[in-house]
């Protein structure tokens, strides 16, 4: 990973950190869904690594789908205007939805999202994030499953991008300030 090493000055998770974490939420939602008709939706682009993790870390059935949202563009702040770009497929009526996303910060996207699912009436709704930056929060939402709280940086990696690349990074790493303050 040479190549990629020149973006990011410091290494925040490792990917054998990523990993336990992965596992830990994995276990929690198998003991929480245990039973129940579990449906999982994927915020797409970067979560599309955590969820392929996660599902795996699931000792349950469940079905999987995906949505596209955009509040970013090319920008690295949210513009907090919300555009679905792609919706689910299924209805929800009889499904317990776990929104899984790579990270949170402002909450703007993930509250658009949940009250969208929350009107179509499913069992229930819950999300799980990989990462959590709570000082950046400018709505009230709180995840109800946390890989892990990060501090208030502009991180890249296990799915994260910068500008679109850099979403293949096994490591969740913190992009160098440069590259993004020009």
């Amino acid at each position: 990973m040479n190549e990629l090493s020149k973006y990011y000055d410091k290494v925040l998770m490792t990917e054998e950190e990523i990993k336990k974490m992965v596992a830990r939420l994995g276990a929690e939602i198998t003991r929480d869904y245990a039973g129940k008709k579990l449906f999982l939706i994927c915020v797409l682009k970067g979560g599309f690594v955590f969820m392929a993790d996660l599902v795996r870390a699931i000792d349950l059935p469940l079905e999987v789908d995906f949505i596209a949202v955009s509040s970013y563009g090319s920008s690295t702040k949210t513009s907090g205007v919300v555009r679905l770009l792609k919706d689910i497929d299924k209805p929800l009526n009889d499904k317990h939805v776990l929104i899984v996303e790579d990270i949170m910060d402002s909450g703007l996207t993930l509250n658009y999202i949940k009250s969208m699912f929350v009107n179509r009436n499913p069992l229930s709704v819950k999300v799980c994030t990989a990462f959590d930056k709570p000082e950046r929060r400018k709505v009230d939402i709180t995840p109800d499953y946390v890989g892990a709280v990060i501090p208030d940086e502009f991180v890249i990696g296990y799915g994260l991008d910068y500008d679109g690349i850099l979403r293949n990074l096994p490591d969740l790493c913190i992009l160098k300030r440069d590259i993004y303050e020009k």
